[in-house]
């Protein structure tokens, strides 16, 4: 059996800026890039024409963003000014490192994480309590190009855990998202119908984990 699990919501929680677009032009100014007047409307319209369940890199939207309003970011300025805005503070969520340890027990071990930001995951793993080196391996939508529930973004995991996707089990806490393994032949655990040490616990005595 591999397991795979969702990060943000399910080992940690993370503090985001309340106001994205807000920090985002912040960040830029810091780089010196001249943000437009309209910035607000610029950074909620879709500036990318991405297939359903791909995932737009932040970077990229900001950068298109700038240029429906004529300006430039050079030197990798939006890049740059993305990782600054989203730098946030993490906490381990209870039961977090005895799961992981427990599924390295039993089998292969994945993380699997929606996020459109570039490095933010492995920040977020080195201010957690969680080690890095407790994984298999690492997917994330903005390096493999698709989100959960897209079945492509589940079979990226599978891949990098070398199974086959209806081997694995994916612990999450959003059923909409991480419900997704199912359409797979997966298997779900929601967080909002068990907890993590529950899970870890399961696994220890060899039992199913799914509620």
């Amino acid at each position: 059996m591999a397991v795979t699990f969702d990060l943000f919501g399910t080992l940690v929680d993370a503090e985001y800026p309340s106001d994205p677009g807000s920090a985002v032009a912040d960040a830029l100014r810091e780089y010196g890039v001249a943000v437009p007047d309209d910035w607000d409307d610029a950074y909620r319209e879709v500036h990318i024409d991405a297939p359903e369940g791909a995932e737009v890199p932040l970077p990229a939207h900001v950068a298109a963003a700038l240029r429906s309003r004529g300006v430039d970011s050079p030197d990798n300025a939006a890049r740059r000014a993305v990782i600054t805005a989203f730098d946030p503070e993490v906490t381990t969520r209870p039961g977090a490192v005895d799961a992981v340890a427990a599924a390295r027990e039993a089998g292969a071990v994945g993380l699997l994480s929606n996020c459109s930001v570039p490095e933010l995951v492995a920040r977020t793993l080195i201010r957690s309590d969680l080690d890095r080196r407790g994984f298999d391996d690492i997917t994330t939508s903005v390096a493999c190009g698709w989100r959960k529930p897209h079945r492509q973004a589940f079979e990226a995991a599978a891949r990098g855990l070398g199974v086959d996707a209806a081997e694995l089990l994916h612990v999450g806490d959003d059923p909409d998202a991480d419900g997704g393994i199912e359409a797979v032949g997966g298997r779900f655990v929601n967080l909002r119908e068990t907890t993590l040490e529950s899970v870890a616990a399961r696994l220890r005595a060899g039992e199913d984990p799914c509620p």
